[in-house]
């Protein structure tokens, strides 16, 4: 059986100055992720499932360390490739388990069914079904936003450095493939979320040039926050 690998991650909540000057600084060291193109960035929206309690939303409220969130993802609102992933956190690290699901999965899920048939690979779908089964998990909130991804690789170093913007929440599940699906914005104009995660450890070469001791880290949750001004 595979070891879980947890990561470390850490969140930095920044205003539209501060976005400008930590994205300069870490494009002199670490590429722009291949899937972010000529664009520079993706749109991600995730549809996040919660039980009947509300277990997700009050463990993020209450600050629970050891917890987990079940969605469904997509890339730039496309059905190519819709993933279902659940993210655990444990003692500040978190582990992410996915499977690739099929358009009509996704679209049942969506009106809160468990699907007819599920694949023998398909291990966090079969997961969710019993807690759709067993504690009425159901879809909440779609989270959107544009995501400018770095990718620093040295010897064993594994870093990732994003910055999120325009993070909304949309209410209306049934527009999760809907581009034009319209939304609410969850931070003050022109502030944004960068990201910074890393395996093992985090190269000094980053922590210095990003002056991470000088930024306020957060425990921000991108549901959370949805659910709680959507």
């Amino acid at each position: 059986m595979k070891e879980k690998r947890y990561r470390h991650e850490y969140k930095y909540p920044l205003s539209h100055g501060q976005i400008l000057l930590e994205d300069a600084k870490i494009s002199a060291i670490a590429g722009i992720d291949a899937h972010a193109k000529d664009a520079g960035f993706y749109n991600i929206r995730s549809l996040y499932f919660d039980d009947y309690d509300n277990s997700c939303y009050m463990d993020n409220e209450n600050g629970t360390d050891n917890r987990e969130k079940y969605r469904i993802r997509i890339y730039n609102c496309s059905t190519e490739v819709i993933k279902l992933e659940v993210k655990q956190k444990y003692r500040g690290k978190t582990y992410k388990q996915s499977c690739r699901i099929s358009l009509k999965q996704c679209r049942k899920l969506m009106q809160g069914e468990v699907p007819e048939k599920i694949e023998e690979g398909q291990q966090v779908l079969r997961k969710l079904a019993y807690l759709m089964e067993t504690k009425l998990m159901q879809p909440k909130v779609i989270v959107d936003y544009d995501r400018v991804p770095y990718v620093y690789r040295q010897e064993d170093a594994n870093v990732r450095v994003t910055f999120d913007k325009n993070i909304k929440a949309i209410s209306d599940v049934d527009a999760f493939f809907e581009p034009d699906a319209g939304g609410r914005g969850i931070l003050p104009l022109g502030q944004a979320l960068m990201e910074v995660k890393f395996d093992d450890f985090l190269p000094d070469e980053v922590y210095t040039l990003l002056q991470l001791k000088g930024l306020q880290a957060s425990t921000f949750s991108k549901y959370y926050l949805c659910r709680k001004f959507g």
